[in-house]
């Protein structure tokens, strides 16, 4: 069976300036260098016990692979397919979040020539 992206990733918990997603990404980026799980840990800037977490997820989700003979993690073609998506997801998140900055800016203006 499989499971939406958001069931997949609901018990993960939040970094503190990073989402979910994020995170995820952040660990792709560097599984595409076949690293051994501390220099993902280092590279994605996660405690062990997050990194431990996370990685069982994406495994699960086929996202990566563990490569016994080489002791190191691999990205798989739906892992890199996910990583495209997101920086898709992403570039369009920052658009959407410039123009809601101004639209607020614009609202803010409007307020103070009303109340002050």
């Amino acid at each position: 069976m499989i499971l939406p992206q958001t069931a997949i990733f609901e018990e993960l918990s939040l970094g503190s300036y990073r989402s979910k997603l994020d995170i995820v990404a952040d660990i792709l980026s560097v599984v595409g260098q076949n690293p051994m799980k501390t220099q993902i840990m280092y590279q994605a800037n996660l405690s062990y016990k997050v990194l431990q977490k996370y990685l069982l997820k994406m495994t699960s989700a086929s996202l990566i692979k563990f490569k016994e003979e080489e002791r190191c993690y691999a990205l798989t073609s739906k892992g890199n397919e996910f990583l495209k998506n997101y920086e898709k997801y992403s570039k369009s998140n920052r658009r959407l979040e410039k123009q809601m900055n101004e639209i607020n800016g614009a609202k803010r203006v409007l307020e103070r020539a009303v109340f002050g």
